[in-house]
Parts: structure tokens; C-alpha cells; sequence
């Protein structure tokens, strides 16, 4: 168990053993930030570790007054944080890569840097991943805004797994490339609701492919090769977590899990000019 606030003065053990790094890239998002690691500090999972890669402009995010608090919260609560920088910037690929490259645990959850996790998801995810035995599985984050927007449109292509999670090929064109819809706005807050779930239910189901709240086994991240395409792109791109999770999703199969305790913090991107998609620069032909 994490530390309580009973506990926080007495010096921490060395934490050498943990079940998830949690790895955060970040850039120009002091706030955000804050707000991603106050969720991060009042998870129920108490073995992970925190990675923080920063690429900002100016100061390192974390000298931000309110994520600085929240780095020390999760310090007291015996949860290593490690703060690196990482420039210069070479696109997003390259630092997701280098990101994986710090992580040591079993399991690696990429977490956006304006994603709000609920109180059980880290556990849940973990306890899902390790239930349906595949290459990774994910929250998509919910944007709050939008719920009192339905749209059934965009959630028809909804389809839980029926069984075991299996190896899927996911390309434009292909089977399955047509859910991705599912994960616009609030549709899995809307699903979650129609399903009926109850306190502690969680289902698994198929997905094109999820951003902003991702748990890989690390081991099927790194066999599929990880984000090693970056050297083939150029700095400005992106899509590169839909290519990793393609290649991983080849191997072993992934799939998304509701309820998603995963909020979008709805800030402006980072990242406006995205002239090159990373599977169509990468995969060429293959993506037909």
C-alpha cells in the first residue's frame, strides 16, 4: 500500500520492485500536468513508479507550483518519480521511445500529459491486462464536455470481446479500422451507461486502435519494436501510438476497456501542424 499522509515525514525505503511504470511525456503543459499527476497520487494501485520526460520550451513542467506538489505527494506516498529532459525535440516517436527505454517494470502505461485518471483505473487496467493475457489494453479518454452529446452514429461499430483477446490486423480499409469513431467525445461515457455496468464490472472490447491511456506488457511492446520507426520519420508527424499499437496488435492483440476512467482535460493540442501520418509514411503499401 502507498503511504498515508500518517506516514509522509518518515523517510521512504528505496523502492527497487514495482508493477507498472506509469511514463508521462510532456511539453507546455505546466498545468495539466499538475492535474495528470493529483490523479496519478490518489490511484488505489500503490506498486508504480512515475517517469516524467519533459520537452517544454522553457522551465521543465514540474517546476510548475501545483505539479511540483503533486511530485512531492507522490514522494511521500513512497512512489518513485523520476524527472528527466529530453531535447532536443525530434517527434514524438523518438521520445516515446526513449521514454520506454527508462522503463523496467512488467507493465508500462503511457499516460498523456492532460488525461485525468479515476481513483481505481490504474488497478484496473493492470488487474485487466494480466485477466486477458494480450499485448496491451487501454482507457480512452472521455471528453466531459460532451455528455449531453450522443452520438449513435459513431458507437455502432461497438463490439465487446467474446472470449479471448486475439491478434488482429488493423489497417485503413481492413476490417475493424471502421471503430474508430467509438472513441470521439463522450460515446464510451454513453456506452458505459447503456451497458448497465456496475460497481466493479469492467468488459473489454475491440478497438482500431486508443490514445492517451495505454498499458502494454513492456515485453510485447518491445518484441513488436516498440516506437523504433521514429528514425524513419521526419520530427513533425503523428499517429505513431496508432503504429505501435498496429505492430503490437499483429502479435498479440489489444483491446480498450469500459468503463473508461480516463477524462480528457480538453486543453488545445501541442502538436497543430501533423502533415505526416506515421503508419502511411511508414507502412507505404501495407496499409491497403
Amino acid at each position: 500500500m502507498s503511504r498515508s499522509s500518517s506516514r509522509w515525514a518518515q523517510p521512504a525505503e528505496p523502492v527497487t520492485d514495482v508493477a507498472v511504470d506509469v511514463l508521462i511525456p510532456t511539453c507546455d503543459r505546466p498545468a495539466e500536468l499538475g492535474v495528470t499527476l493529483a490523479g496519478l497520487a490518489a490511484q488505489q494501485q500503490s506498486e508504480f513508479r512515475v517517469v516524467i520526460s519533459d520537452q517544454s520550451s522553457g522551465a521543465p513542467a514540474w517546476e510548475n507550483a501545483a505539479a511540483a506538489a503533486m511530485v512531492r505527494v507522490l514522494q511521500a506516498q513512497g512512489r518513485p518519480v523520476e524527472l528527466l529532459r529530453h531535447l532536443p525535440r525530434q517527434g514524438l516517436a523518438e521520445h516515446r521511445q526513449f521514454m520506454l527505454e527508462q522503463a523496467s517494470a512488467e507493465k508500462v502505461l503511457f499516460l498523456d500529459d492532460d488525461i485525468w485518471l479515476e481513483p481505481d483505473a490504474l488497478k484496473l487496467l493492470s488487474s485487466a491486462l494480466e485477466q486477458l493475457d494480450c499485448g496491451f489494453v487501454g482507457m480512452a479518454p472521455q471528453g466531459l464536455s460532451y455528455l449531453s452529446d450522443r452520438r449513435p452514429e459513431q458507437t455502432g461499430a461497438f463490439s465487446p470481446w467474446d472470449g479471448p483477446v486475439r491478434p488482429e490486423r488493423i489497417r485503413p480499409g481492413a476490417e475493424g479500422f471502421e471503430r474508430w469513431p467509438l472513441h470521439s467525445a463522450a460515446n464510451l461515457a454513453h456506452l458505459s451507461t447503456d451497458l448497465g455496468l456496475g460497481p466493479g464490472e469492467w468488459i473489454a472490447y475491440r478497438i482500431a486502435w486508443l490514445g492517451g491511456c495505454v498499458m502494454y506488457r513492456t515485453a510485447a511492446l518491445h518484441d513488436a519494436g516498440g516506437f523504433e520507426f521514429w528514425t524513419q520519420l521526419p520530427p513533425v508527424h503523428a499517429g505513431e501510438d496508432v503504429l505501435a499499437q498496429w505492430q503490437v496488435m499483429d502479435r498479440y492483440g489489444g483491446a480498450g476497456i469500459l468503463p473508461s476512467g480516463a477524462v480528457h482535460l480538453e486543453a488545445p493540442t501541442t502538436i497543430p501542424d501533423r502533415p505526416v501520418e506515421a503508419y502511411l509514411e511508414v507502412l507505404g503499401q501495407d496499409v491497403d
